[in-house]
């Protein structure tokens, strides 16, 4: 079993400095955009900051988890046919939950951390000002 644990973690290390490196740059900023795009969508709708709301709006949470699903699945479908082609070039097989976790790590992980904070940031930027109060001169 620590066999199966460090070969795990020395593969999913060596990733970022093999083959197709590029992609764990990439796929986090194409998240990101993706992030960006549905926060900004949620301050214009008026909807809660993402991350918040999944875990304080039970009643809402599944059409959360599928608006956010919506939004990411193509880049985390992309993460997985790229972490595959990576494990047949380089590791000349395959391993799913590798797979799995650097498609979460590289897709998933940037979009939902993103996504509440942008639209918190528009949010803000829209508010208006308050007035300030004038002092009369005495």
């Amino acid at each position: 079993m620590d066999d199966l644990f460090s070969r795990f973690w020395s593969e999913i290390a060596a990733r970022p400095n093999g083959p197709m490196a590029i992609r764990c740059y990439l796929q986090p900023i194409m998240a990101s955009i993706f992030a960006i795009r549905d926060g900004w969508t949620d301050a214009e709708k008026g909807k809660p900051a993402y991350f918040w709301a999944l875990f304080t709006n039970p009643d809402a949470r599944a059409d959360l988890v599928r608006d956010g699903w919506k939004g990411i699945r193509r880049v985390f479908f992309f993460a997985i046919v790229m972490d595959l082609v990576y494990q047949a070039i380089e590791l000349r097989g395959f391993r799913p939950f590798e797979t799995l976790f650097v498609a979460t790590t590289l897709a998933i992980i940037p979009y939902v951390l993103l996504r509440g904070p942008i639209n918190r940031i528009i949010c803000a930027r829209k508010r208006p000002a308050r007035p300030t109060r004038r002092r009369r001169a005495a």
